[in-house]
């Protein structure tokens, strides 16, 4: 399967894909992409569980074992990695030329 037919990632995706790289629940992964992104991305609690459901579906993400019980914990997988490392690739890329047109000031 090609992991370039997840690209572009959203902003939300590409966030929740960069915080799981540690193990952590949805909460805590709303809190750190807000905390990431300068505040730029806020993921409200139903768009993170639709999200997650998402990435669980596409193999990016898996489940972990928590300490309680309560909290569903997930980490990103090899492949979630992979696709993270071609998108921020696909971005430095874009960056790269647009400082070459544009210079670098």
């Amino acid at each position: 399967m090609n992991p370039e037919k997840h690209l572009p990632l959203t902003e939300t995706t590409f966030y929740i894909l960069l915080s799981l790289l540690e193990p952590g629940h949805g909460y805590a992964v709303m809190q750190k992409a807000e905390e990431l992104s300068g505040g730029r991305v806020r993921i409200a609690a139903g768009t993170m569980y639709g999200a997650l459901d998402n990435l669980l579906r596409q193999k990016m993400i898996e489940p972990v074992l928590s300490k309680d019980p309560r909290r569903k914990m997930y980490q990103t997988t090899a492949k979630g990695a992979h696709v993270l490392r071609l998108e921020s690739e696909r971005l430095k890329h874009m960056l790269d030329i647009y400082n070459r047109i544009q210079g670098d000031g």
